[in-house]
């Protein structure tokens, strides 16, 4: 992914809401520079939720994101499999040539350099044979691969990475694992949220375990221990009941204004 070093991304108090609703609450902490940290919690933890605030996407209520002196433009950023449409007509080579429109624009043609690095990026990820093939074409693991060689090209000191391995093979998700890796020991800052544990364990050295707030942030073994992943268990289930609390007086709330 080039040369240059990591982004040092630091969250201060931070506190962002989700259509309307707090979705994580004060979480302080550091990404160091070269880091490669997995963020890990239940499901509705806010894990997404923070991702999506670090790219500006979702307002912040309250704290502060020190980006190191990027823009949310200048990260690489790779959403939830379900959130990108497979159906926009472009081929393999376009839809890895737009990892570079913050340097030429959405319309701006590619120099001979570019295209030069889009193919080897299609190499990088077993992709080379499919640069003129439609997107919508690809299985699941191809498209995977696709999204992380127009990662490849951004170059970007930050890379973003919204449970990159979800519904890819095995063989897909070891070459995947094994190029955020890369990342990581060139410098780059490396943040994903995972599922898999055992993954995690394996080959993230950081994790930040996330329940609306923050449990435990720090090296992956002491984090993901027995204790903390209840205490995260517990947090989250209450968080839910909390809302469906809320959601159920405002109904009943309402009903009552109707027959008024």
């Amino acid at each position: 992914m080039g040369s240059g070093l990591g982004c040092r991304l630091a969250l201060s108090n931070l506190t962002v809401t989700y259509q309307r609703v707090p979705a994580v609450h004060h979480v302080t902490g550091t990404f160091e520079p070269g880091s490669l940290t997995a963020l890990a919690g239940p499901n509705g933890a806010g894990k997404s939720t923070l991702l999506k605030a670090i790219m500006g996407f979702v307002p912040v209520l309250d704290g502060r994101i020190d980006r190191d002196g990027l823009t949310p433009r200048d990260i690489a950023y790779l959403p939830q499999a379900h959130e990108i449409d497979r159906t926009f007509p472009i081929t393999v080579g376009d839809l890895v040539a737009l990892g570079f429109w913050r340097r030429t624009g959405m319309f701006g043609g590619l120099s001979a350099d570019q295209r030069r690095r889009a193919a080897e990026a299609l190499e990088i990820v077993g992709l080379a044979s499919v640069a003129p093939v439609p997107i919508h074409r690809l299985s699941t693991g191809q498209f995977q691969r696709a999204l992380f060689a127009r990662l490849i090209v951004r170059e970007s000191r930050l890379v973003l990475l919204d449970e990159p391995f979800a519904g890819v093979d095995e063989q897909t998700t070891h070459d995947l694992l094994t190029l955020v890796k890369s990342w990581s020991a060139a410098g780059r800052t490396v943040v994903a949220v995972l599922h898999d544990l055992q993954q995690i364990e394996a080959h993230f050295p950081q994790a930040l375990l996330l329940a609306r707030e923050c449990v435990a942030w720090g090296p992956t073994a002491d984090v993901l221990s027995a204790d903390n992943l209840r205490r995260a268990a517990a947090l989250t289930n209450a968080w839910t009941a909390e809302a469906a609390r809320r959601e159920a007086a405002s109904h009943g709330h309402a009903h009552h204004e109707g027959h008024r």
